[in-house]
């Protein structure tokens, strides 16, 4: 008890002398509690893996408190949802899609057509142009009348450029042509004429042959009446990337007047591959610098033309750089534990 008055007595004084020398004690550090779905004008998103979606709960709980936009991070490439020729597995497209309409957000579908997730039995496709055709038909628009209704937009086709502008040359324009990417459009608007068609290209930000090229694509489609409502930039890049290439990006891409979405976000800070490097101040202070720069420049887009924001994946564990490239990088807003980093305050910056 006298503990306890005396610990009383010693906290009455301070206030006591604060007090008389008009000093003002500073209010609690107030923690954000809000959600990106909740601060940015715009949708915030990020691509989702299924398996970590059914299983985790930590992860479940940052997307259900930060976005309203998903995307499957490989749930709807073919290479998963259509296995074999006359087999397709919805399981884990439709289970993302259930959890999205459970907490009423959107869902955003990648990617109908790419060179890679290619299964065997289109690698090994024996056929002629016609069957070529019917392939490349059928499976866009079985996938896009299935989802009808619940996903709001696609990638419809994902890097047909080089980064000299060139197309590449890939499956798909070998068998079906170099207009191959205009009869993807196509076939995916008659499956589902209300569902926005992107074209999903990454390099925007380090290569200006590779912006002329998707322009020069977006002018020759709206010269033949092709359906294109969007760009995708994917956005992978680093900390030492300019400012400036970052910045000329994005207004380049808006050049076009068509909705303009960051689809696959994540900012490497080990591009080096250097196997010892450790996450520090200086490097997060970069990296939150960075995040501000794109969401800034984005959110200064006309509102007609921000179709959202959305990073590839949530947590640095669960991003697709460390597992391909096999070294400690922290790509992402969050940290293996879901606590916000340093990235997120340069997202909030940016909105700010």
């Amino acid at each position: 008890m006298k503990k306890n008055i005396l610990l009383y007595l010693s906290v009455t004084a301070i206030i006591t002398i604060c007090c008389s020398k008009h000093e003002v004690i500073p209010d609690p550090v107030v923690v954000e509690t809000k959600g990106l779905k909740e601060v940015s004008p715009f949708p915030f998103g990020a691509s989702l893996n299924i398996s970590l979606l059914k299983s985790r709960v930590l992860y479940q709980n940052v997307i259900r408190k930060e976005f309203n936009s998903v995307t499957a991070e490989n749930a709807m490439k073919i290479g998963s949802i259509h296995p074999s020729e006359n087999t397709y597995y919805w399981d884990d497209a439709d289970y993302l899609v259930t959890f999205a309409k459970s907490l009423n957000i959107r869902v955003h579908g990648h990617t109908l057509i790419w060179h890679n997730s290619l299964p065997s039995w289109v690698t090994g496709f024996q056929g002629d142009a016609a069957a070529w055709e019917d392939l490349f038909k059928t499976h866009i628009q079985t996938v896009v009348t299935h989802f009808k209704g619940s996903v709001t937009s696609w990638d419809v086709v994902n890097e047909a450029f080089n980064d000299d502008g060139t197309l590449r040359s890939t499956i798909w324009s070998q068998h079906l042509g170099n207009d191959y990417v205009a009869r993807a459009f196509q076939y995916a608007h008659l499956a589902d004429p209300d569902a926005l068609l992107f074209y999903n290209e990454y390099g925007h930000e380090y290569s200006s042959a590779k912006r002329t090229a998707v322009n020069n694509m977006v002018a020759d489609f709206k010269a033949r009446g092709i359906p294109v409502h969007g760009l995708g930039l994917q956005m992978h890049t680093n900390q030492n990337q300019t400012d400036a290439n970052l910045i000329e990006a994005i207004s380049t891409a808006a050049q076009t007047g068509l909705k303009i979405h960051i689809s696959e976000l994540d900012i490497s800070l080990n591009q080096a591959n250097n196997q010892s490097l450790v996450l520090t101040d200086a490097l997060s202070a970069l990296q939150a610098a960075k995040y501000k720069v794109i969401v800034k420049t984005f959110a200064a887009l006309p509102a007609a033309q921000r179709y959202g924001i959305t990073t590839w994946n949530v947590g640095d564990a669960d991003s697709w750089i460390r597992s391909t490239y096999n070294r400690p990088d922290w790509p992402l807003p969050f940290d293996d534990n879901y606590n916000r980093k340093p990235a997120y305050q340069g997202i909030l910056d940016g909105l700010n």
